[in-house]
């Protein structure tokens, strides 16, 4: 454990800091939530969590939500919780999809972090039980802007083999990854880029 004034979730910086140079601009970065989490998969600590179901971005005022919920809720005699999350760091603009562009680019109006599915995002523990912790990381996982599940680690890693096995014991060898590898029925035409890597999962 922690002292105790390091068991509650750190201030997470609304905009990052550029030092001598300017703030560079980005595209959407739309590939930034497809498909499944590499790295970011699995509880340090081996106890509870919330991890998310799909993908989307992560603004600072979603961030400060769980840092309040957090902190107003938790029991910092026998309750810790950090980050698996960097401050936000990707720029967008106000401007929407769709929007008549015209007069260049529009400045930076904010800062998101994106996320993909499987990634850990805040983890909970210390001295104390899952039933203890659930109704803090419920609260959280309802108000995030993409689905998102508080599970143990014990429940994510059998949630994990049952997935891995009903793939596995799956006989029907016409799947979504099959149809675009061999282009039945033409169906390439209908295809773009985020199907051809993904297959149809998490985009």
């Amino acid at each position: 454990m922690p002292e105790k004034e390091d068991r509650k979730l750190k201030f997470l910086t609304k905009t990052p800091i550029f030092i001598g140079v300017k703030a560079p601009k980005y595209t959407r970065r739309i590939d930034l939530v497809r498909g499944f989490e590499d790295l970011q998969t699995n509880f340090l600590h081996g106890q509870y969590g919330i991890i998310s179901l799909g993908g989307g971005f992560l603004e600072w005022g979603h961030i400060e939500m769980i840092r309040n919920t957090v902190g107003k809720k938790i029991d910092t005699r026998k309750m810790v919780a950090h980050w698996r999350i960097e401050p936000p760091w990707l720029p967008r603009t106000k401007k929407g999809i769709g929007k008549r562009m015209g007069g260049g680019r529009p400045g930076i109006n904010r800062y998101v972090y994106p996320i993909k599915a499987d990634r850990v995002i805040i983890e909970m523990g210390g001295k104390c039980s899952f039933e203890e912790v659930l109704p803090i990381l419920r609260v959280i996982a309802a108000n995030l802007p993409f689905p998102a599940e508080a599970i143990s680690a014990e429940k994510l890693a059998e949630k994990r083999r049952i997935r891995v096995e009903i793939e596995a014991a799956n006989i029907n060898p016409i799947s979504f990854k099959y149809l675009a590898q061999n282009n039945l029925l033409g169906c390439d035409v209908w295809l773009n880029t985020s199907d051809r890597v993904y297959y149809g999962k998490c985009i």
